[in-house]
């Protein structure tokens, strides 16, 4: 079986740590921890989805990342999944300004982060079928 491929952009390594372990099991896990290389990064390799922490110390922030490459037709399809403390309405409305998919806070609780992450997986295994099938 094939595992999809998730890209974690997250700064703290222990959290980079903690979801590598966490999602290894079912998914193909790519670990980024700034800006600098995350569009080097999708651009070169193919994700089915990205998991993004909005406030990175180095290079371009979160939601300017998820900007970038929802601007860019070959990319603009993969889900973004917004992994963030900021718990403020003002930063959910941000972030959805910027086109991510799901705004989720830390601490989530793993079953919800894995139930989220496999909805838009499945969701985007659907749309490809359909499109091969028409």
């Amino acid at each position: 079986m094939i595992k999809s491929k998730i890209l974690v952009v997250e700064d703290d390594n222990d959290t980079q740590k903690f979801l590598k372990l966490f999602l290894s099991k079912e998914f193909e896990i790519e670990l980024c921890h700034s800006g600098i290389t995350f569009l080097e990064l999708v651009k070169n390799k193919r994700f089915d989805l990205i998991l993004l922490d909005i406030s990175l110390r180095e290079g371009n922030p979160g939601l300017m990342l998820t900007k970038k490459i929802k601007s860019i037709e070959e990319f603009k399809n993969i889900p973004v999944i917004c992994l963030s403390s900021h718990i403020f309405n003002t930063d959910r409305k941000n972030a959805y300004e910027t086109c991510i998919d799901m705004f989720l806070t830390k601490p989530v609780r793993n079953d919800i982060l894995l139930h989220s992450i496999n909805s838009f997986i499945n969701s985007k295994s659907e749309q490809k079928t359909y499109e091969t099938i028409n």
